[in-house]
């Protein structure tokens, strides 16, 4: 009887640490998500990412954990070090975060992204991280359009899968060209010659006239 009274307090004690953790984790939860990366939005500032990293390093929220990793991801991009040892370690502990956002809850397209996007920033391989942001859903235009940009400028676009998946990028983007053409000519002008290759042969097919203007570069 008494083993059982103390194992009923026990759960009931449990129960009680993670409502309250996840009630606090709704307060404190960085309103921002891995999509506002590649919108441009500011991140929260250090103070709240500080707060947010130290229960997410106790936390099983997935919203909770992809939501700091995309700020910490954010800081680091649009806040870097100016310090190259510094900017090294802020992108290991920014993937790191991604990482572990990730095991948690693998279907997050703009989170692998995200992931992607520090990986080159390191100078690593970002292929593998690309290609699961193509198989995990779909994106918003808004990251579709950095997709483009990182598949076309890096070793991505070596990769027939994902050449075929980028594709559909392009072509959404080609779908309200007065608005993404601008971004469209970037993504070519700093291409790798296969990025050029990729973004010449679906927009040859899809928008002949803006293969045309590519071509001019």
């Amino acid at each position: 009887m008494i083993l059982l009274r103390v194992i009923g307090i026990s759960a009931a004690i449990v129960l009680a640490l993670h409502a309250g953790m996840e009630f606090y984790g709704d307060l404190i939860r960085p309103n921002f998500r891995a999509g506002d990366l590649f919108s441009g939005e500011i991140p929260p500032d250090k103070a709240k990412l500080a707060t947010a990293g130290g229960l997410a390093s106790v936390s099983w929220d997935g919203d909770l954990l992809a939501n700091y990793a995309a700020a910490a991801a954010a800081d680091v991009l649009h806040r870097p070090s100016i310090d190259a040892d510094g900017r090294a370690s802020e992108i290991k502990a920014a993937q790191a975060a991604v990482v572990a956002a990730l095991k948690v809850s693998p279907i997050r397209p703009a989170l692998w992204l995200t992931l992607g996007t520090l990986q080159v920033q390191a100078g690593e391989a970002a292929t593998p991280a690309v290609k699961m942001s193509y198989l995990t859903g779909s994106v918003p235009i808004a990251v579709a359009i950095s997709r483009v940009r990182t598949v076309t400028s890096g070793a991505a676009a070596t990769d027939e899968e994902i050449r075929l998946l980028a594709q559909s990028d392009i072509r959404s983007a080609l779908s309200n060209r007065s608005r993404y053409e601008p971004l469209l000519v970037a993504a070519y002008v700093q291409a790798t010659p296969q990025g050029k290759s990729l973004l010449l042969e679906t927009t040859k097919v899809s928008d002949p006239k803006f293969n045309e203007i590519l071509r001019r570069y």
